[in-house]
């Protein structure tokens, strides 16, 4: 086969926010394609249950992706267990859903919870890559220089954002915009970066919302008319980590969607 195409199989890889929706299919299709992975997320979420299920090729790093402590743990843990880390995928990441003024109540978007989301899906999306790629660093490089990937989560909110998300958009914007710079940065050290834009997808983040919400949204879709099945996210993410020419770019899986108002 080409230079560098290569397979999952035998990689390890971490994934934030593996413990439900997009993050969880990640890990299970890891594991399942004969690669090792450490789930990372908080103490409260599930993640030991579901790396006891998956079997001995799957390890719990209770963390917040924030903190810098809880975040060397994790990757200490994937050279611990496994050995080694050749990929890091961040799948962690909140929402809210506020409009930026609410003028019959005369209250303001809460700068509190703006910044929550900022903090958690920009600085927490950073403090795992810039951490991450420290331990892909000593990794061998394979006959095309590759050492190592990292794959992040923004959403078509970066680019369509509606009423109401301000605070989600910015923070998947910001997403968008370090993709280039960090693939730059870590070009010399043939580490790739590459971030995927889900459009509407079945997860929790998703079902939060109601039910008469989410079937409005499942007809904004033009084909397939569906929500997306959080497996067909976990398919890119193994493809683009397999293919070593996808690098610095986003890509949009979303069923043609451009959301409206």
């Amino acid at each position: 086969s080409a230079v560098g195409v290569g397979s999952v199989c035998g990689m390890v890889g971490l994934v934030t926010g593996g413990a439900s929706g997009l993050g969880r299919a990640t890990v299970e299709r890891l594991v399942q394609n004969g690669a090792s992975a450490v789930i990372v997320d908080l103490p409260s979420s599930n993640g030991q249950e579901v790396a006891g299920s998956l079997g001995n090729r799957c390890a719990f790093a209770p963390a917040d992706v924030t903190s810098e402590a809880d975040m060397l743990l994790a990757v200490s843990l994937a050279r611990e267990k496994f050995g080694k880390l050749d990929l890091a995928v961040n799948c962690a990441g909140i929402a809210v859903a506020v409009k930026t003024y609410n003028f019959k109540k005369n209250a303001p978007h809460s700068l509190e919870d703006f910044q929550h989301v900022i903090n958690v899906n920009i600085a927490g999306t950073f403090n795992v890559i810039r951490l991450a790629v420290g331990e892909m660093g000593k990794n061998e490089p394979d006959a095309d220089g590759h050492r190592g990937c990292i794959i992040n989560t923004a959403s078509v909110a970066a680019f369509d954002g509606q009423v109401g998300q301000a605070a989600y958009s910015a923070s998947k914007g910001g997403i968008v915009g370090m993709t280039l710079p960090i693939a730059r940065d870590l070009a010399p050290m043939g580490i790739r970066v590459v971030t995927i834009a889900p459009g509407l997808f079945a997860t929790p983040l998703l079902a939060s919302l109601p039910e008469k919400v989410r079937s409005f949204l499942c007809r904004q879709v033009p084909f397939p008319s569906r929500l997306g099945d959080p497996a067909e996210f976990a398919h890119l993410v193994t493809s683009v980590a397999e293919n070593p020419m996808i690098n610095g770019e986003v890509i949009r899986l979303d069923g043609a969607i451009r959301m409206q108002p």
